[in-house]
């Protein structure tokens, strides 16, 4: 891209420096390269600029390294019409042809203003609708998250360690619309498929019943004494033991197939062999609050499209190799990510309307300060606690009121 031409004052203060820097009338070693590059001309253009004005000092007349070029000098900047953008429906800012169009200006000026800042592209995504109902219950989920560390005398997460999230995901086998690279000459490939959804055979038989596996926390190890049920060294079935050490909460969304926590073969079932476990219903419209919504599922696919695959056994193979692949440091994010949205929730009291916030993980690890648990600004708490009680919501919070010296009424 050709440089536009220097102005009158470029010019006036080219001479300036290089007088500046004259030593027994000429300048100092170097200066004109400085210059040529500080104003990003060649050093042809420097140099005849220089002998111009020292000719013109030493026949005693006055300095004049004005541009000869008639009419205007240098590249006319379109200003960006800032407010006039702003004044525009979003729906004619989808492109850079649209919004050029509507402001009178080239697709290419628009690209220009992008590339110096001064306008910003946005992906916007579609967020649940969320009742008032719905944001109040979110926040007191999010509160009820919390708790009070007497040592440090600061709010934080609870520990989460015992928390599963559960949900369903679809993974396809492609993308109906994907980018690649070819050479010039290289004949364009053909994609096609057919769509079906198969759950039943013709004559009725089950092609899939909706049950993906069941992992038992159990471990075998021989028997060490003899008893009446088995003989010394017989291969016996236990409880993980380390499990039944706290409870398990089990969450989940509000999907009409899923049962409650309050099913009796589930509370059968939870308490069974020492097992305490505890089924969860996150918020209705809130997959902020699963970690496997929030990312976890997204980097799944990610490494899963990597790899094409054509037949149902290839997606599961490639599916089932995208999740081992995934590094710890990936679901430490999402999680560090998930508690840094319920800090948004608490800004917003409940509501979803929040950029997905950054906190430079992948930095704070490398350095060692990245922490397990987010700490929560005890204000910022407080006002929620207090928005949560007018609106007759605080159950559960009893022990974080207490600690944080909120009067809980009656």
């Amino acid at each position: 891209m050709k440089k536009p031409n220097l102005t009158d004052d470029e010019r006036h203060r080219i001479v300036c420096l290089l007088f500046e820097s004259c030593k027994n009338n000429k300048p100092e070693h170097g200066k004109m390269n400085e210059i040529s590059a500080m104003f990003n001309v060649s050093r042809r253009c420097i140099h005849k600029i220089w002998t111009a004005a020292k000719n013109q000092r030493q026949g005693h007349v006055p300095i004049n390294v004005r541009s000869k070029i008639k009419g205007k000098k240098g590249k006319e900047r379109i200003p960006c019409p800032i407010q006039a953008i702003m004044a525009l429906d979003v729906e004619k800012r989808t492109t850079l042809k649209r919004l050029g169009k509507a402001i009178g200006h080239a697709p290419s000026t628009c690209h220009r203003w992008v590339k110096e800042g001064l306008i910003k592209s946005h992906t916007n995504s579609i967020h649940p609708a969320l009742s008032n109902d719905h944001k109040i219950i979110r926040l007191h989920f999010v509160i009820g998250k919390l708790v009070f560390d007497r040592i440090l005398r600061c709010v934080m997460f609870k520990d989460m360690s015992h928390i599963i999230h559960i949900d369903e995901k679809w993974f396809y086998m492609t993308n109906p619309k994907c980018r690649y690279y070819f050479g010039s000459n290289e004949a364009l490939p053909y994609s096609s498929c057919k769509s079906k959804r198969p759950t039943y055979k013709e004559n009725g038989e089950v092609l899939f019943d909706g049950k993906l596996g069941i992992w038992p926390f159990t471990y075998q190890e021989p028997a060490k004494r003899k008893s009446k049920n088995r003989a010394t060294g017989t291969i016996v079935t236990k409880p993980i033991e380390s499990i039944t050490k706290k409870d398990i909460s089990i969450q989940q969304d509000n999907a009409k197939p899923h049962i409650s926590g309050k099913d009796k073969e589930f509370k059968e079932a939870a308490t069974s062999d020492g097992f305490n476990i505890i089924l969860e219903q996150q918020p209705a419209n809130s997959p902020d609050l699963n970690i496997l919504d929030l990312g976890f599922f997204r980097s799944i696919q990610s490494l899963q499209d990597e790899n094409p695959a054509k037949t149902v056994e290839e997606l599961v193979k490639n599916v089932t190799q995208a999740y081992e692949d995934e590094t710890f440091e990936t679901l430490d994010n999402v999680w560090q990510s998930l508690q840094a949205c319920m800090v948004e929730i608490m800004q917003k009291r409940g509501h979803n309307n929040y950029p997905l916030p950054h906190l430079a993980k992948a930095a704070q690890r490398r350095q060692g300060t990245l922490p397990r648990d987010l700490q929560v600004n005890e204000d910022l708490v407080k006002k929620c606690i207090q928005f949560l009680i007018t609106c007759g919501m605080i159950g559960e919070l009893d022990q974080l009121m207490l600690d944080l010296g909120i009067q809980v009424p009656f």
